[in-house]
């Protein structure tokens, strides 16, 4: 009967240690997956924060970029010819500054991504030439040139919008890429 019975306890025991190392195995494990997922969710929301900001750059630059063309438009109605002349000049030389800042940004957007806001910040950053060279001609006092300047603005507008709305929906739609 002692036999039986130290037969027994070691099978217990066996069993004991068995089903420990088992348990151990499973949790820790349970762990990793737990730990890894939520090194994902960390990783995933620096990759969306840092995206955000990059896109909410481009979207302030693009603004103060507007609020110069409309500060040109306003410069072409001065009636004084050097004055106007003067006033242009000037609001060209800050727009060449504003659009460098905007074309650093729009590089930081390429490198976030995804590829369609990079696509899309490059369209906005380009429609930004043809206000340039009409404001260049005003300058130059070319016939025509301000009614030119004039018509950049919606296609710089529109630019604008639909960069919006590509980074809303990449913002929106995944966590990572």
């Amino acid at each position: 009967m002692a036999d039986n019975t130290l037969w027994v306890a070691a099978l217990t025991a066996g069993t004991a240690v068995l089903a420990s190392w088992v348990t151990s195995r499973g949790t820790a494990r349970a762990a990793r997956i737990q730990a890894d997922a939520a090194a994902a969710t960390v990783q995933a929301d620096r990759l969306r924060a840092a995206r955000r900001a990059a896109y909410v750059d481009v979207i302030e630059q693009a603004q103060r970029m507007g609020d110069l063309y409309w500060k040109v438009t306003d410069a072409h109605g001065i009636t004084d010819a050097g004055e106007r002349l003067g006033a242009l000049e000037e609001l060209r030389l800050r727009l060449r500054g504003e659009y460098a800042v905007l074309r650093q940004r729009v590089w930081v957007v390429e490198l976030e991504g995804p590829a369609e806001v990079a696509s899309a910040a490059d369209r906005l950053r380009e429609s930004t030439s043809e206000n340039w060279r009409a404001l260049g001609a005003m300058i130059a006092g070319e016939a025509g040139a301000a009614q030119r300047f004039d018509d950049c603005f919606p296609p710089f507008w529109e630019s604008v919008v639909a960069f919006v709305e590509v980074a809303r929906r990449a913002l929106h739609e995944t966590r990572t890429d």
